[in-house]
């Protein structure tokens, strides 16, 4: 796989330090704009799959390889596309957080716009190999998948305004990303998969739920109606808990068919750690490590799962 440096990352998208005047966008700044620290939401359900995957003897390598791009450019087409639609509608100029290219105005919406779609071709491209040596239909997933993607701030009526943004991460990034991962390899899904599924997915939901949370003051005050914003403060902090306290029920339930998946407890205290503002109340910037930290537990959470499974 080729190495994404800010610098590569910058011709990948179509701009340089010499940007067009009012634009000035560095390489650097559109590297930052794809959010790698959400790029766990993507590598973990194709690590867990894999593992799913390997304990049924079907892992198959590069299949795995191609659900990761899948994946990867899936979330990087997303979180470009939600920087154009948030900016575009103005929903980005007064909010705590990573750098928004098209909401501080370094980037042309156009740019942003088209690096969303960029990565959304390298995602069908992918997909489509996938599909095509796994089942045919899973085109149609594919599909549903980037339009999902788009929709979620796109459109006349997004459904992320809604409120079902946490809900279309858990079915994308978790039930379909795990579980289409081990159909690929395997030809079925099984119980196992499942529990899989929902630990990563609850906890990608959960990240995405931080996010908002954070959020829920700038959101109420520019018409985004969020999960967190129909929930408010108290409820939303409540369902993150709820959330990231799935997977390490899915460990004990995988302990019955494996029970060196009970390790993935170890995450337990950094899942912890990581909810400590929520837990405080915090607000703003100060909820920013939430998600970093939330992150990082579910990317553990996935590579001990997936090679308790493999291994078991």
């Amino acid at each position: 796989m080729i190495a994404l440096t800010p610098n590569t990352w910058g011709k990948i998208v179509g701009m340089s330090q010499s940007s067009p005047q009012h634009f000035e966008a560095t390489a650097s700044d559109w590297f930052q704009g794809a959010r790698p620290h959400t790029w766990a939401n993507a590598f973990a359900p194709v690590i867990a799959g894999s593992g799913v995957a390997a304990f049924h003897d079907g892992f198959v390598w590069w299949k795995a390889l191609l659900a990761l791009i899948v994946a990867w450019a899936l979330i990087i087409g997303v979180n470009y596309a939600n920087d154009y639609s948030d900016g575009i509608r103005g929903t980005d100029e007064d909010r705590t957080g990573p750098l928004r290219l098209t909401g501080s105005g370094l980037a042309a919406p156009k740019k942003v716009k088209a690096a969303a779609f960029i990565s959304f071709g390298i995602a069908g491209i992918a997909g489509t190999i996938l599909s095509l040596t796994s089942a045919w239909w899973l085109i149609v997933i594919g599909i549903i998948c980037v339009l999902g993607a788009w929709f979620y701030t796109g459109g006349k009526n997004p459904y992320g305004y809604r409120g079902l943004g946490e809900i279309a991460v858990f079915v994308f990034f978790g039930l379909v990303a795990v579980l289409g991962t081990e159909f690929t390899q395997t030809g079925s899904v099984s119980w196992v998969g499942l529990a899989a599924a929902v630990g990563v997915g609850s906890m990608s939901a959960g990240v995405n739920l931080a996010n908002n949370i954070r959020d829920i003051p700038t959101d109420s005050e520019t018409g985004k109606i969020t999960l967190a914003v129909r929930l408010g403060d108290t409820g939303a902090r409540r369902l993150f808990l709820a959330l990231i306290s799935a997977p390490f029920i899915m460990s004990l339930c995988l302990a019955f068919v494996a029970w060196p998946a009970l390790i993935a407890l170890v995450v337990l205290p950094l899942a912890v750690k990581a909810a400590q503002p929520i837990l405080k109340h915090a607000l703003g910037k100060a909820l920013i490590p939430v998600i970093g930290g939330t992150g990082r537990a579910m990317a553990l959470w996935a590579v001990l799962t997936g090679l308790a499974l493999a291994f078991s």
